[in-house]
């Protein structure tokens, strides 16, 4: 996938992402690429402003990168157990025709 379209892929997909989460009443992380750790494919980084997750989206699949950063949004609301898996297959069918 070229370069430009894996950017717009990821910044539709944190839209679509931040849609959903608000609407599940769940904090949206900021998203960045690429993570400040090398050879890192997903790092959150906490501040008091809330979550920062940094996903690598070079020479990946959209479809990994989507869950990386539907990883990380649950991580960010320390979502466990029923809950977890409730809001990661609602987020995920929100980005699915990007992860396409």
């Amino acid at each position: 996938m070229a370069a430009d379209s894996t950017v717009l892929s990821f910044t539709a997909a944190a839209r679509r992402l931040g849609i959903e989460a608000h609407r599940h009443g769940l904090a949206c992380p900021g998203f960045r690429s690429p993570p400040r750790i090398t050879g890192a494919r997903r790092t959150i980084r906490w501040s008091p402003a809330g979550a920062v997750v940094a996903v690598a989206i070079r020479d990946r699949p959209v479809s990994e990168v989507v869950e990386d950063m539907v990883d990380g949004l649950v991580v960010a609301n320390r979502l466990s157990g029923p809950r977890a898996r409730a809001a990661r297959r609602s987020l995920l069918a929100a980005a699915a025709p990007i992860a396409s």
